[in-house]
This record gives structure tokens, sequence and C-alpha cells, in this order.
């Protein structure tokens, strides 16, 4: 049984979010956490007991006073009105639209909220990350809408849709202001969901619910998740890139290292010793290192010869994102932050910064959606010119072997949808990070729209691997056609062709029937559907791995 994650023993990895968010491992609050969160919610509660006494006591941002520009103007007096205070945020910033986020972007998000809490800046109990912890174990997960964050002052909006389910009013417990969470895959009451799990809602104190609402665990979650099926699209979009390759008979001098030592980019020299290692032992691809390439000159379109310098800045590009993704995921996020180890000659202890902002994901999200869109623009050509008979070094028309030429589309219309959906991509990629519009009376006057990057990243990234499913699909069916026309059998192929090749023929279709070799027109939407699934799973990246166990160098 895998062991829980443990939260303040060790930085949260992308890799133990995606087992809780994807895997459902359980997360706990380690002694640790709980030991540094207690001096930042001591020092408030130290404020709270002030008020409880009537001693005066000075406006502290979100502990005693309004938000954003109505910060500045009342002091509230008593502790029960800090207390309403953190109650009343969650309660009209529950405000989102749109269809609920996945179930998994969710689950990210709560514990990256979780893990913020337990850095110790934020003067909340433990109780609050813990009761996370306890809803991601139990399956309650908040009915949350995709619209509604700037992605600055955090994003309020969907993190109030979280913290409605958590959190309940000091009096009574309205069941029609409990917020909506799925339940054994129903919408229900975020009351009703929480008393099924046996999970106690918590009536929030001073500062918690901007503790909860004021970050950017959602944005995080986004753009966490596109990340990781951007690092397997990449690696299956080499695989698929080579077998397009050795299809077409390409050669094999674009991808000698020397080449790309010449240059020296990180990305792109691992990009060619991969392609390089996928193509090893073909017989299809003109030239090596120790052999020179018999058609002259040795030059294919760049759609081919170019896939290092694509693919390459596209794995330095995932990486940069990577780091910021790590750092993000372990980061305190809202404001104010309390620091009890301020000197001594500074009284106020809660802090007023921005780390709210998201601009840093933003940024990331922009870039990540620009470089997986090169994923799949670069892959169309390649489509393209496999269906093309005068482009295709002598393979049929649309790749289908018609008895009647002209009787059959074959791969056409694939080719159309891999357009369409790149051209959706090369608008969704338009960058969200550099949009702002003022809020709050202009005290918020600039947001990273971080969230909505967040959005756009995912379903790029869904786009795409659509478009490499396709070159799945047109790549096999055109190494058969291939193996045909030079009266040839598979042992000619690449190792890892003929690995992938198998995949894909011993896999059925969402109708049941293989995925196999087509000689007339047949319908194509669930092949199509099943060659996605084969790229979004990892299992064409597993089936290579089985004749290169070192993988992606």
């Amino acid at each position: 049984m895998t062991e829980p994650l443990t939260l303040g023993e060790a930085p949260v990895s992308l890799d133990d979010l995606l087992a809780v968010a994807r895997g459902g491992r359980r997360v706990v609050v380690g002694e640790s956490a709980v030991k540094a969160m207690r001096a930042s919610e001591q020092w408030v509660d130290s404020i709270v007991e002030g008020m409880r006494a009537g001693e005066p006591v000075e406006p502290i941002y979100s502990v005693n006073t309004g938000f954003g520009s109505l910060a500045g103007r009342q002091a509230f007096a008593t502790a029960e009105d800090a207390a309403e205070l953190s109650r009343r945020l969650i309660v009209s910033n529950a405000s989102g639209v749109g269809r609920h986020l996945d179930e998994e972007v969710v689950r990210a998000a709560m514990l990256i909220r979780a893990a913020s809490l337990t850095r110790g800046h934020s003067a909340v109990r433990p109780e609050l990350p813990e009761t996370l912890a306890r809803m991601l174990d139990a399956g309650v997960h908040p009915a949350v809408p995709e619209y509604g964050s700037l992605g600055a002052s955090g994003d309020l909006i969907p993190l109030a849709h979280l913290a409605i389910v958590l959190s309940r009013p000091a009096g009574e417990d309205v069941e029609l202001d409990s917020g909506e969470a799925f339940w054994d895959g129903e919408i229900v009451s975020g009351l009703e969901a929480m008393r099924h799990a046996g999970i106690e809602r918590i009536a929030l104190r001073a500062k918690e619910g901007l503790a909860l609402t004021n970050g950017t665990s959602f944005s995080t979650a986004q753009v966490a998740l596109a990340l990781a099926d951007a690092r397997n699209l990449l690696a299956t979009a080499e695989i698929t890139a080579a077998m397009s390759i050795e299809a077409l008979m390409g050669f094999g001098d674009a991808f000698l290292p020397q080449i790309h030592q010449a240059r020296g980019h990180r990305g792109q020299i691992e990009s060619a010793a991969r392609i390089r290692q996928l193509l090893g032992g073909s017989g299809l691809i003109d030239g090596d290192v120790d052999r020179d390439p018999v058609r002259r000159p040795p030059q294919d379109a760049y759609s081919l010869r170019c896939t290092p310098q694509v693919l390459g800045p596209v794995r330095d590009t995932l990486r940069f994102v990577h780091g910021i993704v790590e750092t993000e995921i372990n980061a305190a996020t809202d404001n104010p932050l309390v620091f009890p180890d301020l000197p001594a000659t500074r009284g106020l202890k809660a802090v007023s910064g921005g780390n709210f902002h998201a601009q840093y994901l933003a940024f990331a999200a922009d870039f990540l959606a620009i470089a997986v869109t090169e994923i799949g623009s670069i892959a169309e050509r390649r489509l393209f010119r496999l269906d093309d008979g005068s482009l295709n070094r002598g393979l049929p028309d649309m790749l289908v072997a018609s008895e009647k030429v002209g009787m059959d589309c074959g791969y056409m219309l694939p080719q159309y949808l891999a357009a369409a959906l790149v051209s959706d991509c090369k608008t969704l990629a338009h960058p969200d990070s550099v949009d702002s519009i003022p809020t709050c009376a202009n005290q918020e006057d600039h947001v990273s729209m971080a969230n909505n990057a967040g959005r756009h990243a995912r379903q790029v990234v869904a786009n795409i691997e659509a478009v490499i499913g396709i070159e799945l699909l047109m790549a096999a069916q055109a190494l058969e056609l291939r193996l045909a026309e030079q009266a040839a059998d598979a042992s000619v192929l690449s190792g890892a062709s003929r690995a992938v090749l198998e995949l894909v023929r011993t896999t059925r279709s969402a109708d049941g029937r293989p995925i196999d070799h087509i000689t007339r027109d047949v319908v194509l939407y669930p092949r199509v559907r099943a060659a996605v699934d084969l790229v979004h799973s990892g299992s064409v990246v597993e089936a290579v791995r089985a004749v290169h166990p070192e993988g992606a160098p």
C-alpha cells in the first residue's frame, strides 16, 4: 500500500501532486507542519483575545478590516466581527459560473492549498489543512465553476467555492448556503457531502477566510496538470515523428549528433538523440553517422529535418515550467503573511505583500501553451505530407490503396481535423499574461489572468494529444504501406516502430473493432478516439520503453 503524502516533511513534487490528484494517494498533515503553523496562529489569537478584552487594537488587514479597497474604511471592534468577516468573504466570493472543473483539478488545488497553509505563515489552525486532507481521502470534491479568477488577489472565486464546502457559519448551518460538492458521482450540497463523509465543517476564525481564498492554488493546479500531460505528449510526439520520418524514408543526416552539438542547446541535443534512438536499426532511413546517404542532396522538408530544432525548445520550455510549478506548489501565497519572528521593535507581524499575484504561473501557462501548439503545428505538416501522393515518396494518396482511385478518402479527413485543432490552439495560445483588467476600485490595478492561461493551456494540450493520436494512426498505416511498396517485412523497421505498430494493431477502437490497416473507407472516429487514449494514457511511451528501457535521453 502506498504511503500517505505527509505535508511538512518535504516539498511536494509534481509527481506527488499527480499521485494525489489522479491516483488517490492519501494526504496527512505532519507534526512538523502543525508546529510550523502554531506561531502565526497564536499571534492572531492574541490579537483576537485583546479585542475580546476590550483593548484598543490597531487595524490589521484581513483580521479586523475589510478587503481590497475597503480595507481602510474602518476597523472592527469585536472578535465576533472578525470571525464573521471570514464567513462573509467566503459567501460573497463564491460567485463563479461555467462548467465544473475536472475532479483532478479540484483535487490538485485542494492539495496545493493545504500545502500552502502548512508553511506556517497564514495564521490558521491546523484543522483547516487537516480537513482538506480528510476531504481528499473521503472523495468530497467541491463543485467549482471554471470562470472567475483573475490570477491575482488569489484565485478568490474558485477557492471560495472550495471553502464554502469546508466551512460553516458560527450559528445555524443553512444547507442552501453550504455550496455544492460531488459525492458518489452526484452533485449534492456541501453540507450533505460532508455529512456523508463524516467530516465536520469548520466555523472560521479571524483571517482564516482570506487564508483559504487568497492564493494561487487553482492556477497552479491547472498548469501542473497541463505540464504533466505535456511532458508525456512531447515524449509521444518524438515517437510518432520518428515513425513518420521512417515511413517517408527520411534522411538520417539531420539527426547526427555533430549538428546538434555544434549549436549547443540542451533540448535540441536531447531530442535529436532520442530520435536517433527511435530510428535505430531501421532499414528505411537513408544514411547515418557511418554511412553516406544514397539520395542527393540529403535534405528533407523542415517538418522532418527540423524536428529536433522544434521539439528541443519544447523540452527546454517544459523544463523551465516544471521549476516554476514545483516552486509554486510549495509556496505561501496568501496575504497578509504572518512572521512572528520579526524583530521585537516591530509590533505588526502581519506583512502585506503580493504573493497571490500569479504572474509566474501566467507566464508558465502561456509559454507551455505556445510550446505545445508547436508540437501540433509541425506534426500537422507531417500528416499533410503523408497524405500527399506528390510528397510522400511513393505512397498512395491519402494513405489508402484503393481498388478504384478516388473511391476512398482514406486519411484525408483526419488531416482536416488536425488542421482545425492546430488552428484552435493558435487562438488559445494568445498570451493571457499580457492582459489585465483593473478591479476593486483600482486597488487591484494589475492582474495576471493566470487561471485563464492555465485553462487554455490544458485545452491546448488536449487538442495536440488528438493531433498526435492522428499521427499515430497515419504513421502506422504509412509504415505498412511502405513495407508493401518495398516488398519487405517488419524486420526492416526500427524496434521502436515495430513495438508501437503492434500496440496500435492489438488495440481495439471505441466500437470494439480492431484498429487495423484500412484498404477502403471505414468509420474513423472510434479509431481516432482510441488513438488519442493511447497517447494520453502514456501507452505509446510505455511500448517503446520495453524496447529502450533507458527511455528518453
